[in-house]
């Protein structure tokens, strides 16, 4: 069926139920940002691809919410679906609710599937749907008409060694059993994969590039279970949990075992799906706040960071490599942005315990690379040459880490507007990268710092400007970031962040430069403590699209500072012409 078809076949079940508005939201159980195959309902049900964003359809209209990062994206994969794009953020888009409250007759009907719907936004909806008495339900409509979903994997479960997680399960559950104490709780369930996996120090392959698996922990004073497919659990998977007195259940019999609870103060996300509070409800209280494993996950021990420094010279390697290949082959071969993302993906897997891409690489020659998430297709993505710009973001999952990294380079004449803009993003990265900041500082604060070279000329981009990285664990992880909205999130020793402003001018060519820095204290003064950012990313930037004029004396320092260490950590590994090459690439501007 294409999109506008299924959206007739959902219309015909609404209007079964008598439902006015329907809401897919993108999600599975687990509220994941990136879905398993057979929960990719948004996807499925509209075309658009993108990982953020959510559908309403209503009797006669149809809109999808999407963030910038896919504004030109979701343009294309909307087209003849009958499905409107509603751009969030942007001064004239509607808020989604009121939207469906003007298009909903009094004592109307909305429905939603309660276990792909966080709590969070149940909540919400309730209240502001209550101002024309329009009732929300839980009705899994698309379950009657998306027939062949698929069903989840059978990969393995496997351990994540304390050798590499820094912290053993029975540590963790301690840590996360204090603070269930300090909050006067006595359950706590964890449904979020990324913190089930953390938790566990197990990790899996059931979301694609991300290494977590379909799970639930629930966590008492006395006892600990996991819920999974426990056929996929390896044998040393099930030893460590026996040893961490973890008990093993079916992931079937979560919501039954939940049934169990009564007169119980439960500490649980309000990120979790509804279902979990639709079960709990009639018998306990909730005491509604994030995970605590979350901020503990985010904090990297030592162990870890370390695991991400040998990564980022082995990604480094693969990098320069690529680059070589990449820079020295375009013109001369058939390639194209498919086949582009792809060798880098052997370059890669050259290197020791590769697991697999830490997400789809975006490869966006020329115009393409004005779409910040643009995935090449297999089948008629643009042939490359050596002409004009490519953006390259990608990166890798080994198992002492996690890599993110963008580099835009010039494969023949770019014009001197690119030239210039290159390098005032480029500037960004170089001020974010060196600045100090105090304690109590959020990521908000530090975002106008890599923007302001663009804001200066008239000039932004339309995403954060930083998220945090899981090791080995999913590229995208909180609870900190740093972006233009406010998280009351501090920035805390440990925590892993991109530094990745962009600039993008649609229809002609897209720029970003990232590296992945991390927080670390820098020194105590009279006015407290400051903190700095340590670079993890080790790969050289393309000195023919920097305007030297624009940068400062210090930000040049910076940048040859910067390429004398990524010469110290992976010219040992280059050798031949692919050496020659990099030398002269970290060369003083």
């Amino acid at each position: 069926m294409t999109s506008k078809e299924k959206v007739v076949a959902l219309r015909e079940e609404m209007h079964k139920n008598n439902v006015d508005a329907f809401i897919v939201y993108s999600a599975d159980p687990h509220m994941s940002e990136y879905l398993p195959e057979e929960w990719q309902e948004r996807s499925w049900l509209s075309g658009f691809l993108g990982s953020a964003g959510f559908v309403v359809i209503t009797k006669d209209k149809a809109g999808l919410w999407t963030d910038g990062r896919y504004f030109t994206q979701a343009a294309i994969e909307l087209e003849n679906s009958g499905i409107d794009l509603f751009k969030d953020g942007m001064e004239g888009t509607p808020n989604y609710i009121d939207w469906i409250i003007s298009e909903t007759p009094e004592n109307g009907k909305v429905a939603v599937n309660a276990v792909a719907t966080s709590n969070a936004n149940w909540e919400l909806l309730s209240q502001k749907l209550q101002s024309k008495n329009i009732s929300l339900t839980d009705l899994p409509l698309l379950k009657e008409i998306w027939k062949d979903r698929g069903t989840p994997s059978k990969n393995p479960i496997f351990v994540h060694p304390v050798e590499r997680a820094g912290k053993s399960v029975t540590d963790k559950l301690g840590a996360i059993r204090q603070k269930m104490e300090d909050q006067g709780t006595t359950v706590h369930i964890i449904s979020s994969l990324d913190d089930v996996a953390w938790t566990s120090n197990l990790r899996g392959s059931d979301v694609q590039s991300n290494p977590v698996f379909l799970g639930y922990i629930v966590i008492t004073k006395n006892d600990a279970v996991l819920f999974t497919d426990l056929e996929k659990l390896e044998v040393e998977a099930r030893k460590q949990m026996d040893e961490s007195f973890v008990k093993m259940m079916p992931y079937e019999e979560f919501y039954h075992y939940l049934k169990a609870f009564k007169n119980e103060n439960i500490l649980v996300s309000p990120n979790s799906n509804q279902m979990i509070f639709e079960t709990l409800q009639a018998d306990n209280k909730f005491t509604k706040a994030p995970v605590p494993g979350n901020l503990m996950k985010a904090q990297k021990n030592e162990t870890e960071l370390e695991g991400f420094r040998k990564v980022m010279v082995r990604d480094g390697v693969a990098m320069v490599k690529f680059l070589y290949w990449l820079t020295h082959n375009a013109g001369k071969e058939a390639m194209n942005e498919y086949s582009i993302g792809e060798k880098l993906r052997g370059f890669r897997a050259e290197g020791d315990n590769f697991v697999g891409e830490s997400f789809g690489s975006i490869v966006g020659y020329k115009d393409n690379g004005a779409i910040m998430h643009y995935s090449a297709k297999s089948e008629g993505s643009k042939e490359v040459t050596n002409d004009a710009s490519i953006l390259v973001d990608s990166g890798g999952q080994y198992l002492e880490g996690t890599t993110d990294i963008t580099r835009t380079l010039s494969l023949g004449a770019v014009s001197d507007e690119f030239k210039r803009n290159s390098t005032l993003v480029l500037q960004g990265l170089i001020r974010l990268s060196m600045v100090k900041f105090p304690k109590g500082t959020k990521g908000v604060h530090l975002d106008a710092i890599a923007r302001l070279p663009l804001w200066m000329e008239g000039k932004d981009f339309n995403h954060g400007t930083g998220h945090g990285v899981g090791s080995f664990m999913n590229v995208h992880e909180g609870p900190q970031n740093i972006r233009k909205d406010m998280n009351p999130q501090d920035l805390l020793p440990g925590m892993v962040c991109s530094n990745e402003p962009g600039y993008y001018l649609e229809g002609e060519y897209g720029i970003r430069h990232e590296n992945l820095i991390a927080v670390k204290e820098a020194e105590k003064t009279i006015h407290g403590t400051f903190y700095e950012f340590e670079t993890l990313t080790f790969c050289p930037f393309f000195k023919d699209t920097i305007v030297k004029e624009i940068l400062s004396q210090e930000e040049i320092t910076w940048l040859n500072d910067y390429h004398r260490t990524c010469e110290e950590k992976i010219g040992p590994y280059l050798e031949g012409e692919v050496k020659e090459w990099f030398l002269e690439l970290v060369s003083p501007l």
